[in-house]
């Protein structure tokens, strides 16, 4: 089977710190060839860098969770992302939370942040990497209002009616091993044609059981159950999301052959 990508990561997250190293060694003896390295702050932000540094797998990202309403630290961030453009695999994570943030004035900062990541990710010329939890609708119609052209919306819990249009978009949407516990991610990769479909953890959160720690080895639990739903082989799944990546991603080492060709799920 083709290898995997997981495409959103905390790996960066201190819960790793005791076993980094071995968490990353599981992921790729499970397949997982790639991890794009995720962050909500400048810290993340700089020690994805250094991961990126220390280990071949890890394509670091930089971005402002949707919950910081700072608009100086939005700024800060488009420095560092423009400073690090070359070492940047994608802005993220970044976008929209109608569930945390439910205050007008709030949502409206929340806003006017991600247009700014939208129009940097235009200018550089980098894939979005993209929350937008309770706020699937209105973070799609943004996107399609400014133009936006590379994006990923990960873990996406809003209905086919608002995902549809940004299938139409050619964007893609990354589903993570809780889709073996939640029925919304089930509908949506049921809906979700196989050609937009990437895979993703979220580590260390959504994983298969809640409240356990997640890892980027159970990458594979996507595939599995993505072929499940779909009624076509775990391959298949593996070479086409394989390939969906390689075309939001390819400037940033994510080779066109698919890597080991049978690794064992």
């Amino acid at each position: 089977m083709h290898s995997i990508i997981d495409t959103h990561t905390h790996l960066c997250d201190p819960v790793f710190d005791p076993d980094r190293p071995a968490v990353i060694d599981k992921a790729r003896k499970a397949g997982v060839e790639r991890i794009i390295a995720v962050g909500e702050t400048l810290a993340d932000a700089r020690r994805n860098l250094e991961l990126a540094e220390n280990h071949s797998e890890i394509l670091p990202a930089a971005g402002l969770y949707p919950t910081h309403l700072y608009p100086d630290a939005a700024a800060e961030m488009h420095d560092f992302i423009r400073r690090n453009r070359d070492r940047l695999a994608a802005i993220g994570e970044v976008g929209l939370d109608y569930w945390a943030v439910q205050e007008k004035d709030g949502k409206a900062i929340q806003r006017k942040i991600f247009e700014g990541f939208v129009d940097l990710s235009l200018e550089l010329d980098l894939p979005l990497n993209i929350h937008s939890r309770s706020a699937g609708r209105h973070a799609v119609e943004l996107l399609l209002r400014k133009g936006a052209r590379k994006v990923q919306l990960h873990a996406f819990d809003g209905k086919w009616g608002a995902a549809m249009p940004a299938v139409e978009a050619g964007y893609f949407f990354s589903i993570p091993p809780s889709i073996v516990r939640s029925r919304q991610k089930q509908k949506l990769v049921r809906q979700l044609p196989l050609s937009c479909i990437l895979i993703e953890t979220d580590s260390p959160v959504l994983g298969p059981e809640p409240g356990q720690r997640n890892e980027p080895a159970n990458a594979v639990i996507s595939v599995q159950m993505i072929a499940e739903i779909k009624k076509v082989s775990r391959k298949e799944v593996a070479e086409a999301v394989y390939e969906n990546t390689r075309r939001l991603y390819k400037e940033f080492g994510v080779p066109p052959s698919g890597g080991r060709e049978e690794t064992s799920i």
